[in-house]
């Protein structure tokens, strides 16, 4: 019976050691930066590593060769904005950023795989989105860490700065802030529009306000170009007001929309709720 016993416990502590993970430091840490620019959300994903006495620019980042631009997987950008770099227009999304650093420039590529451990095993030229030369500076003390940094904000746009060691290299990117807040604008002075007074009108029906109300968004919403969903809601909520006759009448506007858009489900309920109001 001990012996079964003294089994038992080291199986258990055999398979507690195996499931146990060990933590340690990473040596190049993960680091994100998320910066809003505008109206434009701009995220960096990339692994720090550190300089620790070594000859960065020229030795362990050797001057002319595709670097993968930090440690570990692919340092990644995510634009939320169409944006323009060195005047060519980037649209929206996550990229790899590559660089090849050279003594008084670099070449920054924004690349649309971004799924490699490194640099690709296979370049392909396809995938560049935008590729641009960056000016480098050099700073009067040494930067330990590998940073990534995004500065000179500015409602049109901002500069990525690559940092390590005595090297700053800089490249300016443009969001499209008028564009969007024009826009914004825009669709603020111009009033609800018809899913807002749909959606308005959905709330005050299913939570019990003010019907009344909820029937005058629902005749602005169905105003110009109808949908059958809209004509749905409008009949029930006609139906739940007494007015039955304008219920059925709405019902059957859109019986008509469904049927066309060979919709079964509003089909069903429209000749369900009409018979149901007919009586």
């Amino acid at each position: 019976m001990l012996k079964k016993l003294f089994i038992a416990l080291l199986f258990v502590g055999v398979s507690s050691t195996i499931d146990a993970q060990i933590k340690t430091p990473q040596p190049s840490p993960l680091s994100k930066v998320e910066q809003v620019v505008g109206l434009t959300d701009v995220t960096l994903e990339y692994s720090r590593p550190a300089a620790r006495g070594r000859v960065i620019f020229g030795d362990l980042v050797p001057f002319g060769k595709t670097w993968r631009t930090g440690a570990n997987a692919n340092t990644k950008i995510t634009f939320s904005d169409n944006v323009k770099i060195d005047g060519k227009e980037l649209k929206k999304g996550t990229y790899a950023i590559y660089t090849i650093p050279n003594k008084d420039s670099w070449e920054v590529i924004f690349y649309e795989d971004t799924n490699n451990w490194g640099t690709p095993q296979k370049w392909d030229d396809n995938k560049v989105a935008v590729k641009t030369t960056a000016n480098t500076l050099n700073i009067p003390f040494s930067v330990e860490s590998f940073t990534i940094d995004i500065n000179g904000i500015s409602n049109n746009g901002a500069t990525l700065e690559f940092i390590w060691e005595n090297t700053v290299a800089t490249v300016p990117f443009e969001v499209p802030t008028d564009k969007l807040a024009l826009k914004s604008i825009e669709n603020a002075m111009s009033g609800p529009t018809q899913d807002d007074y749909f959606q308005a009108a959905t709330y005050y029906h299913t939570s019990g306000k003010d019907l009344k109300t909820a029937l005058k968004w629902m005749e602005k919403a169905t105003a110009k170009d109808a949908k059958f969903w809209h004509l749905r809601r409008m009949s029930l909520i006609q139906a739940d007001l007494g007015d039955k006759t304008g219920a059925i009448a709405t019902a059957k506007k859109s019986l008509e929309a469904a049927t066309k858009a060979n919709n079964a489900d509003y089909v069903k309920m429209n000749k369900e709720s009409i018979a149901a109001w007919q009586k």
